[in-house]
């Protein structure tokens, strides 16, 4: 398979896409024959030809070709196109490292441009003094959180085979160690096999993974790459504080920690029971003892000092002597040579007793309300700070006799990894709609005598039955629920799970639960009741949780700083409060107040209600932590992660953030250390930047009432075509591959929250991911141009006043960049061929006619603000590789469509195997697309 690249033909990137299209190209013809690949370089060769001279070219010559090809042909072409765009990925990720590696040795001594040095450096310019960074970093959180949103349709073993060819193009192109020819040639000989194994290899999972799947391809990133990431991460802030103030004795909290919604994310998605929550904990804290299991191997190799030669802390003595009376087992296997060496004599103990721990949690199953509790054994670990104490006795020991060194070493990375891993992995999130809690505590409370129709009242008397209720000792729920309806009943069960686990297994694991589609204050007073009638919270000693409102719609999003206000007056709420640090966490939904009310309505909401909601808390004395829940496309709220951050409003931060990892953006982020390692520290240096007052500009108010405008605008235009055009539904479900993306085995999660063919009632994710494959993207931009060309048309000076917002305000910067970004990925022509499956072709017409119309207007009106000539010519690089990768997309979007009428026309006996090559089509329009979901 011809791997040619248009424009510079001589650099490094170039080569690599030559070299490995001709290494697939040999694999093509070793596997499948000559043939196969002729066939794969015809449709090449068409499809290029169709967009380069579309004048001189028969436009349905490409789709006859297809229609004609067997089912097995088709498959053929698909594995080749999306196993090229793999490689590509591979190979512009390699290119990105080389720049970057090049960029720095241009620059040195400078620090890496968006590196967390870069921050300090830039931080110490603007005379930020050492204490208030300090402070920063004493309340600092930046936490991603993984989530299994179906958009990852790959499977773990071709990412892993993915990944080791990554790491030999490294090797070839970055690397010192292959200088001899017969080690270049072993690379490429191990390139090849590793294509091999993925021809030989199925694309598509089997069967729709479970949620304990999902768990575990979630800790996959963990295992192969974070855990030994994260250390490398701190010890460049600790070199950076001390080289930007060398005068500062610094102390470096863990302020970068993970989280994870995998097994706890319970909306919408049956298979999340409280059962599997239970599962769920166990593999992730089973996978960290594991971890540090082995980490001990290395430290009882490392920590060889002998009393003999060194001195060591008594403390290191009695420790030993403790845990000699406390382990007899442990102490009978210690190995007699470690007797002049108590270190190891230390180690061999703290393995034992993470051993042990790994035990426990494998067998021990929590129970809620157990009669008496089981006790706590001290040969366990709970809390990873008995941990930490442990190894902080011996790091203490080292720095005082002569062994700092020794301390900064293996022992400082181990203590970096309890410190922010804990002993869980990754803290784990539980969600719910507000709707279950609301149908189950109205049976409650009527079971139990309190009012006898609490779905009835109005939320005033809601407010006020629930703040008496959660002050009240007694229990709301007795210890059997036999008598509650399932849905009910499952609700208590999760809260109680927590509790036990809390309780007897992790009391670290659980720190927040989320309320979807918040809209009253009485939501997050259910949950509290629910808290305490559990045991995780009890009024005036502790409160285990955040609540934590998710606001996601347009209306919601206006109403939550009311809202907020509302309930930070209330003294029950305030009391929970207090024992959570006086720290309000909020999370703040991009996909759904995308769908319902378009990309720049959704994008400005999301502002406004960050500025609004800041001061709410700033006004109540209370700090505010943001939650962002993004997507990886441009429609869910994706985009550069640091440009991200740096978008939002200045003062919103804090120095505290959640941000969502979501689907195909996990992998592209973190598969591979170095590519993590940018990612991480690029989010470190957006946060650090954004921390401090001043080193952001405030926009100007005509800058603010533009938006206004603008949104507004833009939402009238989305919304009269996507819900109150009637015939748009129509066009949606046919002309995209929403009606199939149920059937595909992608995630655990249905498609719709409940049974039903209303937009309002899907999903964003398909929604997104739908329109992203049909080639329009439209959730990325529809209603920005007719936004901008109102906004213009209202008065010539506002051309003007656009471009120095675009040059001057991130967030409109980031904001049209996005759009940009979102659109090269497009087509019109291809959409027009996803509009020939709509069986109506008069509608079909009437509807791509005003998507296409608006697209035009949007190019238009972007080109002129930003005073270019064609969409992201500023970003020539990116501009470049979207423009590559277009030709080598349309054969496979041809013949996805070719599919979907194969497969909308079989009978069931048949449809399985169709689907199977369907999906494999949208992996290889995923691969080339990127951030499609």
């Amino acid at each position: 398979m011809s791997g040619r690249t248009t424009g510079i033909e001589h650099d490094l990137l170039s080569a690599n896409i030559r070299a490995l299209g001709d290494i697939l190209g040999r694999v093509i013809t070793g596997q499948h024959g000559e043939a196969t690949l002729n066939l794969v370089e015809q449709v090449r060769r068409m499809a290029k030809e169709l967009r380069n001279a579309p004048t001189q070219t028969d436009p349905d010559a490409l789709p006859r070709l297809i229609a004609d090809l067997s089912l097995s042909q088709l498959q053929s072409l698909v594995k080749a196109f999306t196993l090229y765009f793999g490689l590509v990925n591979l190979a512009e990720g390699v290119e990105r490292l080389r720049a970057l590696r090049a960029r720095d040795v241009r620059h040195a001594p400078a620090p890496r441009a968006e590196s967390i040095a870069d921050a300090i450096h830039l931080l110490k310019q603007h005379g930020v003094p050492p204490a208030a960074i300090q402070e920063w970093l004493d309340h600092a959180l930046i936490m991603p959180v993984l989530t299994a949103h179906p958009t990852e349709s790959r499977r773990r073993t071709i990412l892993i085979k993915l990944r080791r060819i990554f790491d030999r193009l490294i090797d070839l192109t970055l690397g010192e160690r292959l200088v001899l020819p017969a080690d270049r040639q072993a690379a490429i000989t191990a390139i090849e096999r590793e294509i091999v194994g993925l021809w030989q290899s199925d694309d598509v999972r089997n069967r729709r993974p479970s949620v304990l799947d999902e768990v575990e391809n979630g800790l996959f990133y963990f295992q192969t790459v974070l855990w030994d990431l994260l250390p490398l991460l701190y010890r460049e802030t600790a070199e950076a504080l001390t080289a930007a103030y060398p005068d500062h004795q610094w102390h470096l909290p863990p302020f970068l920690r993970f989280g994870s919604w995998m097994g706890g994310d319970r909306d919408g998605n049956p298979f999340v029971t409280p059962e599997v929550t239970v599962e769920t904990v166990r593999l992730m804290r089973s996978a960290m003892l594991r971890y540090l299991i082995g980490c001990l191997d290395r430290l009882i190799t490392d920590l060889s000092q002998s009393v003999q030669q060194v001195k060591v802390d008594t403390v290191i003595i009695d420790r030993i002597a403790e845990y000699r009376e406390l382990m007899p087992d442990a102490a009978a296997t210690l190995n007699p040579h470690y007797r002049c060496e108590p270190y190891r004599q230390l180690c061999h103990f703290i393995q034992a007793r993470l051993q042990k721990t790994l035990h426990y949690t494998l067998h021990h199953t929590p129970r809620w309300g157990a009669d008496p509790q089981p006790p706590r054994m001290r040969d366990i670990y709970y809390h990873s700070r008995e941990l930490l104490a442990d190894l902080d006795l011996i790091d203490a020991s080292l720095r005082n006799n002569g062994g700092a060194l020794i301390a900064d070493g293996l022992l400082r990375d181990v203590r970096t990894n309890v410190a922010a891993f804990r002993l869980h992995t990754a803290t784990l999130d539980v969600r719910q709609h507000a709707s279950r809690h609301t149908t189950a505590l109205s049976e409650i409370l009527a079971a139990a005598g309190v009012v006898s129709n609490y779905e009835a009242l109005d939320e005033a008397e809601r407010v006020a039955v629930l703040s008496v209720e959660i002050r009240r000792p007694r229990p709301l729920t007795p210890s059997r629920l036999s008598h509650l309806s399932p849905a009910t009943a499952e609700t208590v069960e999760t809260f109680r799970v927590m509790a036990a686990i809390s309780e007897q297994l992790d009391p670290e694991i659980f720190q927040t639960y989320i309320i979807s589609t918040t809209s009253q204050v009485s939501d997050l007073l259910a949950v509290l009741l629910f808290c305490r009638d559990a045991g995780l919270y009890q009024p005036g000693q502790y409160s285990q949780l955040n609540i934590v409102p998710l606001f996601e719609t347009g209306e919601d999003l206006q109403r939550a700083p009311l809202l907020l206000d509302e309930l930070l007056q209330l003294p029950v709420y305030r009391e929970h409060l207090a024992l959570r640090d006086n720290l309000q966490e909020v999370m703040l939904g991009y996909s759904d107040s995308n769908k319902e009310g378009g990309f720049v309505a959704a994008n400005w909401a999301l502002y406004r209600a960050q500025v609004e909601l800041t001061a709410v808390t700033d006004r109540h004395g209370v700090r505010l932590r943001l939650f962002h829940g993004r997507g990886g496309a441009v429609g869910r709220g994706g985009g550069p992660a640091g440009q991200a951050i740096l978008a939002q409003p200045p003062g919103t931060l804090h120095g505290q953030i959640k941000v969502t990892d979501q689907g195909e953006m996990i992998s592209d982020r973190y598969l591979d250390p170095r590519t993590a390692h940018r990612h991480l520290e690029q989010v470190v240096n957006a946060v650090l930047r954004a921390g401090f007052p001043g080193m952001a500009r405030h926009p100007e108010p005509e800058w603010v009432a533009a938006m206004e405008r603008m949104a507004e605008t833009a939402r009238v235009v989305y919304r009269s075509l996507v819900y109150e055009d009637p015939d748009f539904l129509i066009y949606f479900r046919n002309a995209t591959p929403v009606a199939e993306f149920n059937r595909l085995r992608i995630g655990s999660r249905p498609v719709s929250r409940r049974k039903s063919d209303r937009i309002e009632d899907l999903r964003a994710i398909p929604w997104v991911f739908s329109w992203m494959q049909s080639r329009h993207t439209l959730p990325g931009w529809f209603g920005l141009g007719s936004a901008l060309e109102s906004f213009v048309e209202a008065d010539p000076n506002h051309l003007h006043l656009l471009r120095t917002m675009y040059r001057h305000w991130p967030f409109f910067t980031t904001l049209l960049d996005n759009a940009q970004m979102i659109m090269l990925k497009a087509d019109m022509n291809i959409a027009r061929a996803y509009a020939g499956l709509v069986p109506d072709q008069q509608l079909a017409e009437r509807i791509f006619r005003q998507i296409e119309n608006e697209f035009r207007r949007t190019e238009r009106m972007i080109c002129q603000i930003t005073e270019q000539n064609d969409l992201l010519a500023h970003q020539p690089v990116l501009q470049r590789a979207i423009r590559q990768r277009n030709p080598y997309i349309d054969p496979l979007s041809f013949i996805q469509i070719e599919l979907l009428k194969r497969l909308r026309a079989a009978p069931p006996e048949e449809q399985v195997e169709l689907e199977t090559v369907l999906l494999m089509s949208i992996n290889g329009i995923a691969a080339g697309l990127k951030n499609t979901g």
